[in-house]
């Protein structure tokens, strides 16, 4: 009979004396309430408390969180926009006493901090300038919620504006503005490309001209070259200047002749095609020259003669 009472006596003292001793994890915190007061807070490891007389009333987490805060608003120029605000806080460890005991609810606290702030300084701003701006909110944020739950144990690490999504009808509207300006922009580079173009190629074909108009002119100045000199060496050998160019003038005609008549697939006639036709055009020439000539030293004659009179 004794033993069988001894039995439970000792089951009961072996988990007594086991639920005496607990474990805190790593970055943790376990608060210790005797008999419903507060009696200490322990840090991660083994910890031991009074059994049936201590209590772990509770643990609180010294990781960094983080709380998603979605908020619709209306900002200066009257477009509704959503923003996503996250804020990443942790529990202070000097502080896990206020904020086991002072805040019940931190997430709805954060919460309406965020969502004052936010409808604060949107409304102040135009669509675009939240987009540009959205550091200064995040900045506003942080500032307000450190303030407010630095009492109450938190801390606020970072705060970030992660999110911003308009109207569907504004955000439709922006994005046809944005082809616009983008179709703009091509047309833009398109008429500057083509424009250079024009340009290059007119300058390509303003040297083209240059190089084949100096081509020619020093064709014949070559030209002219080679008949001074075979007019040179034909007036050694006795014939004047008229037959040597005459000579000339029938040389060249019948090369030409010989050339045209390489052509297979020439129709080209020349009238009139005689040996006496380089002569004729020659004497042709050298008439009208003379005749020049002569008009020219009559012209020169008789202003020299009025002036001489007016003098």
């Amino acid at each position: 009979m004794d033993k069988i009472i001894l039995v439970p006596i000792i089951f009961f003292i072996v988990v007594v004396v086991i639920s005496a001793f607990f474990v805190v994890k790593q970055q943790t915190a376990a608060i210790i309430e005797r008999f419903g007061k507060f009696q200490s807070i322990r840090q991660s490891g083994l910890q031991f408390k009074i059994p049936l007389i201590d209590k772990i009333s509770g643990k609180m987490s010294l990781k960094i969180q983080q709380l998603d805060v979605i908020i619709e608003t209306k900002t200066l120029d009257d477009v509704f926009v959503r923003l996503k605000v996250s804020v990443q806080y942790k529990v202070i460890k000097d502080k896990v006493y206020d904020a086991f005991y002072k805040l019940d609810y931190p997430h709805e606290q954060i919460t309406s901090y965020v969502f004052d702030v936010v409808r604060a300084e949107v409304p102040k701003m135009k669509l675009d300038d939240v987009f540009v701006k959205k550091d200064d909110i995040a900045l506003a944020v942080k500032a307000e919620l450190n303030d407010a739950m630095s009492d109450y144990g938190f801390d606020i690490i970072k705060t970030l504006v992660t999110d911003i999504d308009p109207d569907a009808q504004v955000k439709a509207a922006m994005n046809r503005i944005n082809a616009a300006d983008r179709e703009k922009t091509a047309a833009q580079f398109e008429g500057d490309a083509a424009r250079i173009l024009i340009v290059e190629k007119a300058k390509a074909e303003a040297e083209s001209k240059r190089l084949q108009g100096q081509g020619i002119a020093d064709q014949r100045r070559e030209i002219a070259r080679g008949l001074e000199e075979s007019v040179d060496v034909l007036n050694r050998v006795g014939i004047n200047s008229q037959e040597a160019s005459a000579l000339i003038v029938v040389t060249q005609h019948y090369d030409t002749l010989q050339a045209i008549g390489q052509e297979t697939n020439s129709n080209l006639i020349l009238l009139p095609n005689s040996p006496q036709a380089g002569s004729q055009m020659l004497n042709d020439m050298v008439a009208s020259f003379t005749a020049s000539n002569q008009i020219g030293e009559a012209m020169k004659a008789s202003k020299n003669k009025k002036k001489n009179d007016n003098e």
